[in-house]
């Protein structure tokens, strides 16, 4: 299979979704506890986590980090050779089990919980050995599966409006696993149940589409802890067959129109329309969506705002984390100008913003408003104010207020917030803003800035 469509193909499984309720009795909204902002250490080794747990997340209050696919796959300096596992041994170039022990380890102690993506619809193409030395060809994967185990369908997906098509035939031609048979089942889960007697605290299951709904709950109620964070990447698409809203009961979905919708707006139309964003636009519950500026497969795609934009970005990012909708996802990955190139020194980060390490999550403007999140989180959305244009700003009840100016000039006006009196520190730049007795202030804000203030932040 082409290089180009395997790497592109990731961001292709997609399902129809609509704005729903959740039912009584289905899975938690969002990442337990206090905190739900996610790190996502695209590519990074597992002891470069460690560190980074102990050196940024834990001080900034960053809740999770997920890291990359830990299994055994396919070797290869591409990305995406982690998508295809050849076994479930913790054995991937990222590091070995002691090292992803020593991470989940280490990033607990940092007050990080650790969320694993996990490829579990389907096994690797080709033949050969993996990365930990296992021996592998289609459809046969020693001690773990044979072709007994696939599904009868062996034709590359080909029809999005077909749901056996989608579920039971093979995405970009991987082996695709019957998830409906016993024993799948249960492989299945004793790889996840390994990785959380390691000490995870949930999961990231990819391409989650292309297995029924039923067949991922039946997997999930076989774990260790049954009640295990869950986010399911199954990709909105016009008129599909598969529909996000179908995986719900089981946990998060990421809402991908979140992202797609944010590069629209952010490149070409008015920030005021932002206003009522989440179900005021049909996307998913705010309590089961996960939601993301960019991942590993869109900012490669171009289907949403990645790195290279500039502003357009870092602002998007800011307004993610400050917007009261969804449980976010920052993106923190490497440059590329080849769409297939794995990560820098094998995925060994030195330092961030060394040898081509992006570090999304540790960029000030977006590393601060973190915090902002943790302090306003359950806050309504108040005090919402816009020029009409891209010029915006809005409160989150009485511990936070931000402004986001995106025009092309500065803009100096006098904001009305439900704020207490007194000294905040906007911490997209480090300078004082005074709120007087009735909840004003004034300020001026640069082409393509940002402010933002909460209660407890009173010093820079």
């Amino acid at each position: 299979m082409a290089r180009k469509t395997l790497a592109a193909s990731f961001a292709l499984a997609a399902g129809l979704a609509v704005s729903v309720t959740v039912p009584p009795g289905t899975a938690a909204a969002s990442p337990p506890g206090t905190k739900d902002v996610t790190a996502v250490m695209f590519e990074w080794k597992f002891d470069s986590v460690a560190k980074e747990c102990t050196n940024t997340l834990g001080p900034a209050g960053y809740g999770y980090v997920q890291v990359s696919p830990p299994a055994e796959h396919i070797q290869g300096s591409q990305w995406w050779t982690s998508y295809q596992p050849v076994s479930y041994r913790i054995a991937g170039r990222l590091g070995d089990a002691t090292a992803f022990k020593n991470m989940v380890s280490t990033c607990h102690t940092a007050g990080v919980k650790v969320v694993a993506d996990t490829v579990i619809n389907h096994m690797a193409a080709g033949s050969g050995t993996g990365t930990g030395g296992s021996s592998y060809t289609k459809y046969n994967y020693p001690g773990l599966y044979s072709s007994a185990d696939m599904d009868n369908c062996t034709s590359s997906i080909s029809d999005y409006t077909n749901r056996s098509n989608v579920q039971n035939c093979e995405l970009v031609g991987l082996a695709d696993l019957d998830t409906g048979e016993d024993y799948v089942r249960s492989a299945i889960a004793g790889y996840m149940n390994t990785l959380l007697g390691y000490g995870v605290d949930g999961f990231r299951i990819d391409a989650a589409k292309h297995m029924p709904a039923a067949d991922l709950a039946n997997i999930k109620s076989r774990l260790s802890n049954p009640s295990v964070y869950w986010k399911q990447e199954a990709i909105y698409g016009a008129g599909e067959a598969v529909q996000p809203t179908e995986y719900t009961g089981s946990g998060d979905v990421q809402e991908f129109r979140y992202a797609y919708d944010l590069k629209r707006v952010f490149n070409n139309e008015n920030l005021a329309y932002l206003k009522n964003y989440g179900e005021g636009w049909g996307y998913m519950s705010s309590s089961v969506s996960a939601v993301f500026v960019d991942n590993h497969d869109t900012e490669r795609n171009g289907s949403t705002l990645n790195y290279k934009d500039g502003a357009n970005y870092t602002l998007a990012n800011v307004f993610m984390l400050a917007y009261p909708y969804g449980a976010p996802d920052i993106n923190s990955g490497y440059e590329w100008s080849d769409s297939d190139a794995g990560p820098p020194n094998g995925g060994t980060v030195n330092a961030c913003w060394q040898d081509g390490w992006k570090c999304q999550h540790a960029w000030p403007e977006i590393k601060s408003m973190v915090a902002f999140r943790n302090t306003t989180r359950g806050q309504s959305l108040t005090n919402w104010w816009d020029n009409g244009g891209d010029a915006i700003a809005f409160g989150r009840g009485s511990k936070g207020f931000v402004a986001i100016n995106h025009e092309t000039s500065s803009l100096s006006r006098t904001y009305s917030t439900s704020l207490a009196a007194g000294t905040y520190c906007n911490v997209q730049n480090n300078t004082s803003i005074t709120v007087n007795s009735s909840g004003q202030f004034t300020a001026t804000l640069g082409a393509n800035t940002a402010l933002a203030i909460y209660a407890g932040k009173s010093s820079c």
